[in-house]
């Protein structure tokens, strides 16, 4: 034990003394917190829609109005000219033109069904999907409106009264649920390269060899590197939660002695595959290399931006072998549900099981030369 104590006073050492260390571990959460969790965000606002109306009645205006009051689109321009539209259309500046025709104001008048055309740019598959869902709902609703007002619909007080509510998000707020996907990359990259460069940085200055022949053991040697890299790994988790709360409102529903019990087997498992990594790479060029092309897989396949449901069948499977994925699934559960530790025990016995593979990886890897 005395030894790998001694083991990690010599990398405390080192990082005191190494200023881009020292920055590094306050300076990314806090850039990362005010920049990702913001930028970072599919909700469709802002959405430049160009109406085309070629009736100017009081019902074409009255609808123009409600797109812009919904607080989804932004009125880029009005004109009676489809050519014009089409070119704000082609060059990128419209997202959605709203061509209203003659004779709509006339056609509700006289209870006609009126046609409204919606021309969308679709490179960004996902805004245009939301954007025609945001105008077929408040189409809807204009014309529920128009119909109340001419006696053809009528609310009923008697009929079903249903209330819905949002468990866990009740104000459906974006960052609160990007917040703590942003704080598990954080973690990661933080544990994972700071690790994974450490080791080759022994190797390229040459100190690798004075370790290599002390009696250290394989395994206090890969257990003095990981300990160091696990507090700032923790360090760097309660303070980014700290940030996440003053700056988003991001509630702790859960237990915090849930999150770090499950946050620590996590970055084990993260310091094992950085290791692992250092052991076969010579140079911290290496290292960068392979790091990014798993780092890259493991963001993606995550569920951070997209649901872990909603990928082919194939990658669901796959994504067994993704730390990130239970770590970003268990740290929402315990923040925003109060999960405890039979709510998580499938991705705690899961990630437990990373965590010895990895590390035992980087011992039976690692090669010393007595």
């Amino acid at each position: 034990m005395k030894t790998i104590l001694y083991i990690v006073q010599k990398e405390f050492l080192q990082i005191a003394r190494d200023k881009f260390l020292r920055t590094a571990i306050i300076m990314v959460p806090i850039v990362q917190m005010l920049v990702l969790v913001y930028a970072a965000t599919f909700e469709m606002k802002n959405i430049k829609i160009f109406f085309v109306d070629q009736d100017k009645s009081a019902e074409s205006v009255a609808l123009t109005k409600k797109f812009v009051a919904s607080g989804f689109f932004v009125e880029l321009g009005n004109s009676d000219n489809v050519s014009i539209a089409e070119r704000n259309l082609t060059t990128g500046n419209a997202d959605v033109i709203c061509v209203i025709p003659e004779n709509f104001g006339n056609d509700l008048t006289l209870q006609k069904p009126p046609a409204v055309q919606f021309l969308l740019n679709s490179i960004n598959g996902s805004l245009a999907e939301l954007s025609n869902a945001y105008c077929n709902a408040i189409i809807r609703d204009f014309s529920k409106e128009i119909m109340v007002k001419q006696g053809f619909y009528e609310i009923s007080t008697a009929g079903i009264d249903v209330q819905t509510r949002h468990w866990y998000n009740p104000e459906l707020n974006y960052r609160i649920f990007m917040a703590p996907g942003i704080l598990v990359i954080l973690v990661t990259i933080i544990g994972w390269m700071m690790t994974g460069m450490n080791l080759v940085k022994e190797k390229e200055r040459g100190t690798i060899e004075q370790l290599n022949v002390t009696p250290i053991q394989k395994y206090q040697f890969i257990a003095g590197k990981l300990l160091p890299f696990l507090f700032i790994g923790l360090f760097d988790l309660a303070f980014g939660l700290i940030l996440a709360r003053m700056l988003f409102s991001v509630p702790v529903v859960g237990s915090l002695l849930t999150l770090f019990t499950f946050a620590s087997i996590y970055l084990v498992s993260i310091l094992g595959i950085g290791l692992f990594i250092s052991t076969i790479s010579n140079t911290q060029q290496q290292v960068l290399f392979v790091s990014f092309f798993f780092v890259m897989i493991f963001v993606l396949m995550s569920g951070l931006f997209t649901s872990v449901e909603n990928m082919p069948e194939w990658g669901q499977k796959l994504n067994i072998i993704n730390p990130m994925a239970y770590f970003i699934r268990v740290i929402r559960m315990i923040l925003l549900k109060g999960s405890g530790f039979a709510d998580i025990s499938r991705e705690m016995i899961s990630i437990s099981v990373y965590a010895i593979c990895t590390n035992a990886l980087a011992i039976w890897r690692y090669r010393k030369t007595v």
